[in-house]
């Protein structure tokens, strides 16, 4: 009987720790993304990738579907975005940004959960240190417009944790659904999350007793991928033309065989010291040390893991989830290596630091994990919305959608001529194309694309451009706005060399309009019919 009431008491004292950690974890995640919100919601907007984004959300609160009707990431991030956007009542900038907001908070809750729960399971638990956490994590939620990739790997670990905790059919079930949806929102996040999944179900084939049968687990894991990845199967099936556009997009990632346009990897040994300000040597010495952390930790983890013995495995899930995905997630970061790129693959590697750290002494728990902060904002402050227009010098206010919005100086005077083209050339709602780089202008004047092109980085074929031809004619813009732009320094990538046939047809069947203000905008206007 004192057993009986013992077990209840701890299963009872269990319970209510953990609603603890829950409530905990929400109201720091909450407070955090609205502190960030009010100060930097209204700053900054990109044409470039923020644009992508805008535009695809706005095109699907119109009926349209994400890669069939427009160029596009796979469909999740939009028709959230457009859920949220459509629940608001609006299509403008701020009610984009309200859908990152909670999504956002919505990862940084799944990973405070993870630390807190190692952290109370080891008798380490700590709020201040929880809240500190947070703050790391939320430094590293850049940029804006990729929320979604930065908490997908988050709630990809917490499934894989809870894997590790109790390996049941049911929870295998369950990473397979998470892996499945993540792919829904990013198909790189289907192929991270499944080579996670696959080292932790090898890895607990080894080291844990209790377990059910290769083959009855890794059925449930793909019953469970099939389930998640069901939203895309059913556009496959049932809207029509998506299919096709679908698998193009897979066929157009091997005739490129890459994922990104690659930048090198800003190694420590290669900072320049000579013409930079101490701050900034400070900041690409630690840029290049993250970028080398994640593959040395990673390894390095997973090597520790294999080789501990079964009766001394007992380490926090979250940190054996983590340290398993860190190794996949750096290869978003490496595609392109820049601190955008390597923030939306650090995760992993903050997560498996963050919850080890969470266990250790007190001494040594602060002390790293100070560290870590320091390195963390020291990085990512020049790369927040809000420190880029610390100088009010450097930004000004402008409408956008509705809401005043403070921007870098050269965009605001970007934005003016758009509109004043627009208004020029393409009064009455007429159509306008804009290429090679800014979505985010179509969005900007509520227009819809006379191309499925909406972002023009790639070489593309004859009979693809071909095709774009004819849906230029078919739309009949009356302005055509080209930025002749050499993409990280590359000629190649230049719009004249990526879409020739293209632009060729642009100077053929337009009028250039003289700007020499900036000769890298290239503005044409309809030629008037011939008489």
């Amino acid at each position: 009987m004192r057993i009986f009431a013992q077990t209840t008491l701890m299963t009872f004292a269990q319970h209510k720790s953990t609603r603890f950690d829950l409530i905990c974890a929400f109201a720091m995640s909450t407070f955090i993304v609205i502190i960030s919100s009010a100060w930097q919601g209204k700053i900054g907007f990109n044409l470039w990738d923020e644009g992508f984004l805008w535009y695809g959300a706005q095109r699907v609160m119109q009926g349209e579907v994400p890669l069939r009707d427009f160029m596009a990431y796979d469909p999740g991030r939009y028709y959230w975005s457009a859920a949220v956007m459509s629940v608001t009542g609006g299509n403008g900038i701020m009610a984009l940004r309200l859908s990152l907001d909670i999504f956002q908070a919505l990862g940084l809750f799944v990973g405070l959960i993870l630390i807190a729960r190692a952290g109370r399971l080891h008798g380490k638990h700590s709020l201040p240190f929880l809240l500190l956490c947070g703050l790391i994590m939320a430094s590293w939620m850049l940029p804006r417009h990729k929320i979604f990739d930065l908490s997908i790997s988050l709630f990809l670990t917490a499934a894989l944790s809870l894997l590790i905790e109790k390996p049941t059919i049911r929870r295998y079930f369950l990473a397979g659904s998470c892996v499945g949806f993540a792919a829904f929102f990013g198909r790189n996040h289907g192929i991270y999350g499944a080579a996670g999944s696959l080292g932790i179900i090898a890895w607990l084939q080894v080291k844990s007793d209790v377990r059910p049968a290769l083959s009855k687990a890794c059925a449930s894991w793909i019953a469970g991928v099939v389930l998640g990845f069901s939203p895309i199967l059913l556009m496959v099936a049932l809207v029509p033309g998506f299919g096709s556009a679908f698998f193009e997009s897979i066929r157009l990632l091997f005739e490129m065989k890459t994922t990104n346009i690659s930048l090198p990897v800003p190694w420590p040994w290669t900072v320049d010291f000579s013409s930079n300000t101490f701050i900034e040597i400070g900041r690409q010495l630690l840029i290049g040390t993250f970028f080398l952390l994640l593959p040395l930790s990673g390894g390095a983890a997973i090597f520790w893991l294999i080789i501990r013995k079964k009766r001394d495995w007992a380490l926090p899930a979250s940190f054996i989830a983590a340290s398993v995905l860190t190794i996949p997630y750096a290869h978003y970061a490496y595609s392109r290596a820049d601190v955008g790129h390597l923030a939306q693959g650090i995760f992993p590697f903050l997560v498996g630091s963050l919850t080890l750290l969470s266990i250790q002494s007190k001494r040594l728990k602060w002390t790293l994990t100070l560290v870590l902060a320091a390195a963390s904002f020291w990085v990512t402050s020049a790369y927040q919305p809000g420190g880029q227009c610390a100088k009010k010098d450097l930004c000004t206010f402008i409408d956008i959608s509705g809401a005043s919005i403070e921007v870098g100086k050269s965009t605001a005077s970007d934005i003016d001529l758009l509109r004043a083209l627009s208004a020029k050339y393409a009064p009455n709602d007429q159509k306008i194309l804009v290429a090679p780089f800014w979505p985010g202008a179509y969005s900007l004047l509520e227009r819809s694309s006379p191309m499925w092109t909406i972002y023009a980085l790639w070489p593309r074929s004859v009979d693809f451009q071909n095709n774009e031809i004819e849906r230029i004619k078919k739309n009949s813009p009356t302005l055509a706005f080209i930025y002749d732009f050499a993409l990280d320094g590359r000629d190649d990538l230049r719009f004249r060399n990526t879409y020739p046939l293209l632009y060729k047809y642009i100077q053929e069947n337009f009028e250039r309009v003289a700007y020499p203000s900036n000769p890298a905008y290239e503005i044409y206007k309809a030629k008037e019919p011939e008489k």
